[in-house]
């Protein structure tokens, strides 16, 4: 099984420059980063102040683990009255990955992740916006092998999203199809 930046070079390059007619392999779309996102702002809306640092610690300790990066607080940037928010209390939590990190997260995601998730059928092209980038919602973090479902106290769903240098939404299709998700036809 080759690793993602192998399969890009030896696999993904050769077939998008066959189909979609590019003159060299730079002009060939690739994946440039992925953000995991979570929101729990309801979830602890009825907890005392020390339940909900727990409650935030533990998501994050969970994010962490299973991007291998440290998960980063996301705050209220301002008061909402009808959703009983104040300006600059913990909503959520996201990290962004690149690189190897994001390679390795992306392997972990493709093999394990999505054979895991319960009735998982491929992603569907309509998760893809104009310009090829793909948002995948996961309802559970215990489908990765890094969190023991015994011991998740909290289960939580969270949203990824892979961004390419993709022109159009078909090449980002294309690409992310050659990398090996499992993308509905």
């Amino acid at each position: 099984m080759l690793h993602l930046k192998e399969k890009y070079q030896k696999e993904v390059i050769p077939a998008m420059m066959e189909r979609f007619g590019y003159k060299n392999a730079i002009a060939v779309p690739r994946i440039e980063k992925v953000v995991i996102n979570t929101g729990f702002g309801k979830l602890i809306s009825g907890k005392t102040s020390e339940e909900q640092k727990k409650f935030c610690q533990n998501i994050l300790d969970d994010l962490s683990l299973i991007c291998g990066q440290k998960a980063q607080i996301t705050v209220a940037k301002k008061s909402v009255a009808g959703f009983k928010l104040r300006k600059g209390v913990s909503v959520g939590a996201s990290v962004t990955l690149r690189k190897q990190r994001m390679n390795d997260f992306l392997e972990r995601l493709i093999h394990i992740g999505f054979p895991r998730s319960r009735d998982f059928q491929g992603i569907d092209s309509k998760s893809f916006d104009k310009r090829g980038n793909l948002t995948v919602g996961i309802k559970e973090q215990i489908i990765f092998p890094e969190i023991l479902p015994e011991k998740a106290r909290n289960i939580f769903g969270f949203e990824i999203t892979i961004t390419t240098t993709a022109k159009k939404k078909e090449e980002g299709i294309e690409l992310l199809r050659l990398f090996g998700f499992p993308i509905k036809s």
